[in-house]
């Protein structure tokens, strides 16, 4: 037995080479047997889709797969395939990314989430109506990861001085209640020796009375402690889930917030190329910013059910502030106070960034001509919202950090004086946090969209279902292929599939693939599910188990949410009720060599 435990357990720990061999190998037989260009892509996605699954090697080397694959299998040529790598949409994710680390370097993320806090104040569930607000907001602009580290943390801190001076001030209650009790036991005596020969009956009595008050105290105190840990132990949970939680969601509010959403506009313009920019920051920002807000709001209700019960007085009072609300609330101005004044450098990252946000929003709004269609896109689509985050991102580069001064601008790492004024952004700064293997994630799913033809047409039945259980049956679908695969590679795998499906079933394309898009990142229920799932799992002592019951019924909030806005403002700002003229049009680079 323990030969064959031994072997299991070096089987486990080296079968990511056994899948990268065997799995190629076993599906062999689809090209062989069935020698068309369809059974040969089919053999492509099949093998990717595994890959990415088991993650037995990393997710971006697997997105390079169709560059080796599709070439030597006759699908495309090596220059069209390669070229799929570096779209529109990739720089408009560059751009976003160049913007968040902006943000980052010079913390205005946690200067901004501080003094939202200040404001909110240290009332348990407007705590937590506060940290997520924030964490949702910030994670519109930066990653969520970067989001759910850096708020976990200031929560951590302000929950523990909240308990710690709850103790404390139990702990003084105890104290009083003691000396109140002496000085009563005083008084029973000195009547007692002015009345001995008449009350012995009663001062047995008293005896025991005291026996059992001096004991009842500290009882009391034991239960008040313990109630305490209890209470502090369900709250540190709650906001710890309500953190990721938030970050996850308010991801989905901007064309820029998480990958999946950046991967739909690029599959949108890959699959659809006359589509007339239907998806953009602001089309996308009037449809999911609401339907953000909307989850938002049931997900605070739902935790603050979970974890804090619904005693509106306790949790929402309006009354003057306690000392422990104060000293508590001392944490956060302290953290606070440590940033200083903001720097010359906030300020530029703050211009630069509303600037940025206001030519998204302005460049072609929907309802009137934006600037760019005034000024350059009248004999077509030449400025994009890439454009835009390109140009303005490269203002990082350009823009100092510090007023220009005579005196120099301190030491470097290595001692020596520093003369040149130093920029916002330094590309070794950027070469250090820009995930670069999401670039090549995004091309593997464009490259991957030219084989999800013959697949989509063969959800061809599904047409004989209502659209909207058709919607509701393949985001529950997505939600749950979310929680064991990484949210990109999900969407790359998909999308491409549901874009064909909607043209073999006669749907409108938006229809199915915004609410799957959208439950690509409801991945609530597993630590390992997302990074923001697992930083929260580390902090907030939690168990498996009680993120499963969180994560459960907020997947089923999400998919309802979201479902529920594309049949309302959503069904409207699409057009959802015709079926668009660009259905039927396909890109040059999506057609398959017979």
């Amino acid at each position: 037995m323990q030969i064959v435990g031994r072997l299991l357990k070096w089987l486990w720990y080296h079968r990511n080479y056994f899948i990268i061999v065997i799995t190629p190998l076993a599906l062999l037989p689809l090209p062989l047997i069935i020698p068309t260009a369809e059974a040969r892509c089919g053999y492509t996605i099949i093998l990717m889709a595994l890959y990415w699954c088991t993650e037995c090697i990393p997710l971006a080397v697997t997105a390079l797969l169709p560059v080796v694959l599709f070439p030597m299998m006759g699908i495309m040529k090596a220059g069209e395939v390669s070229i799929e790598y570096l779209k529109d949409s990739n720089m408009l994710f560059i751009g976003g990314l160049l913007v968040a680390i902006a943000v980052e370097r010079w913390n205005l993320h946690k200067r901004i989430a501080l003094r939202v806090l200040l404001l909110v104040g240290v009332r348990p569930a407007l705590l937590m109506m506060g940290f997520m607000s924030v964490t949702a907001f910030l994670s519109m602009w930066i990653s969520n990861t970067a989001t759910t580290a850096m708020m976990l943390p200031i929560s951590q801190a302000v929950l523990e001085q909240l308990k710690a001076t709850e103790a404390q001030a139990d702990e003084r209650d105890f104290q009083a209640a003691a000396e109140d009790n002496q000085a009563f036991e005083l008084e029973i005596s000195q009547t007692k020796l002015e009345n001995k020969a008449e009350k012995q009956t009663d001062t047995k009595a008293q005896l025991e009375n005291t026996v059992y008050e001096n004991e009842c105290p500290e009882s009391l105190q034991d239960s008040k402690r313990k109630a305490i840990d209890e209470k502090y132990e369900l709250l540190i949970k709650g906001m710890s889930l309500s953190v990721c939680y938030s970050a996850s969601i308010g991801g989905t509010a901007t064309l820029t917030g998480t990958t999946p959403n950046i991967i739909l506009k690029g599959q949108m313009d890959d699959l659809f190329p006359g589509n007339g920019d239907v998806i953009n920051f602001a089309s996308w920002f009037g449809f999911a910013f609401p339907n953000m807000v909307v989850m938002l709001v049931l997900t605070f209700l739902f935790l603050q059910f979970m974890f804090l019960g619904f005693n509106l007085k306790q949790s929402f009072g309006c009354s003057r502030r306690s000392t422990r609300d104060e000293e508590a609330y001392m944490v956060m101005r302290q953290e606070y106070n440590k940033l200083g004044r903001m720097k010359f450098a906030e300020w530029a990252v703050l211009t630069i960034f509303v600037l940025l946000v206001v030519l998204w929003f302005t460049r072609e709004p929907g309802f009137i001509d934006g600037w760019a269609t005034v000024l350059f896109n009248k004999e077509g689509d030449f400025v994009s919202d890439g454009t835009v985050a390109i140009l303005i991102s490269m203002l990082f580069f350009v823009v100092p950090s510090r007023m220009p001064t005579c005196r120099g601008y301190g030491d470097d790492d290595a001692g020596k004086r520093v003369n040149t004024l130093p920029t916002l952004l330094s590309w070794d700064v950027v070469h250090e946090r820009m995930p670069w293997n999401i670039i090549l994630l995004l091309g593997g799913g464009f490259a991957l969209a030219a084989g999800s033809e013959w697949l989509g047409e063969s959800l061809a039945p599904l047409e004989k279902i209502p659209p909207f259980a058709i919607s509701i049956l393949l985001s529950l679908l997505v939600a749950t292929f979310t929680e064991c695969s990484s949210n990109t590679a999900t969407t790359t795998l998909f999308l491409p599939i549901l874009a064909s499906m909607s043209r073999a079933i006669k749907i409108h394309p938006l229809y199915v693939m915004i609410p799957c898009t959208v439950a690509a990142s409801l991945a609530f229920m597993l630590p390992v599910a997302t990074p923001p799932n697992a930083i929260a799992f580390s902090f907030g002592n939690l168990k498996v188990i009680d993120m499963v019951k969180a994560g459960f019924m907020l997947n089923i909030i999400g998919i309802l949410t979201v479902n529920l806005g594309i049949n309302t403002w959503g069904y409207i700002m699409f057009d959802m009720g015709n079926l668009p003229h660009w259905l039927n049009t396909t890109s040059n680079s999506t057609d398959i060599t017979p």
